[in-house]
């Protein structure tokens, strides 16, 4: 089995290449046989992508792409996928929110379970986290609800950033979604295929705010919102 990592990135120039070297420091699971990273830039407004592709020039797994506009973080994943030719990708945020140590047990529940969606949850017992934002943890709790309701599947954390879709799901699935509600799409469109494919995994978190870089804004919260209900309750394809 072949892993590609799609990393999403803008504006993180002092995080980006941590993760980088984090990743290629992972020691898989024996059933995955190779794994290769792309990175899309879109359209940074700071170094990233000069500094990533200075950093990976001579690391042979690495694929550098760039947006020439800024199109959001769905969009960024898509450029990705179109270019990956792993049999499983995982989504990968550039900064350190998310611990790339969690990857390998993503990957063995996805291979247990036999499911073709594995979800990080921020949530589920077992790891110790620092405490993070009560309104966004609200908020989430409250979209992670409404998506449980829809597609009758008991989630805790439909938008974490870590996401692991096996090839052949992702071929069924056609986001239309560029920012951060395509998080939702992916999660509401997949179960609407087939219910019992999907597990949760608890994976670590590191929470920033706005001021460290937080990417996230309180009106995105309302377009999730939206994005929840268009694919939900209103069937949009």
């Amino acid at each position: 089995m072949n892993l590609s990592i799609i990393i999403p990135l803008y504006n993180e120039e002092t995080l980006v290449l941590t993760v980088i070297e984090k990743l290629n420091e992972l020691q898989f699971p024996d059933f995955i046989q190779s794994f290769e990273i792309i990175i899309v830039d879109d359209c940074s407004s700071d170094n990233s992508y000069n500094k990533v592709l200075e950093f990976t020039k001579n690391i042979k797994n690495i694929k550098c792409l760039r947006h020439s506009v800024n199109k959001g973080k769905g969009a960024a994943v898509k450029t990705g996928i179109q270019e990956a030719s792993g049999d499983i990708y995982l989504i990968q945020d550039a900064d350190l929110e998310l611990s790339p140590s969690d990857i390998p047990r993503m990957l063995t529940a996805m291979k247990n379970l036999n499911v073709e969606l594995v979800n990080g949850s921020r949530y589920l017992q077992g790891i110790d986290r620092p405490l993070s934002s009560y309104k966004r943890y609200i908020a989430n709790r409250f979209f992670t609800f409404l998506t449980s309701l829809i597609i009758n599947v008991n989630l805790s954390d439909m938008a974490c950033g870590y996401k692991l879709i096996n090839k052949n799901l992702w071929g069924k699935i056609h986001i239309k979604e560029n920012r951060f509600g395509f998080e939702a799409e992916l999660l509401i469109k997949a179960l609407k295929i087939k219910k019992n494919n999907i597990a949760e995994v608890p994976v670590h978190y590191f929470p920033r705010n706005e001021g460290e870089g937080k990417k996230l804004k309180n009106i995105d919260g309302f377009k999730i919102l939206w994005v929840v209900f268009k694919y939900g309750f209103l069937k949009k394809k």
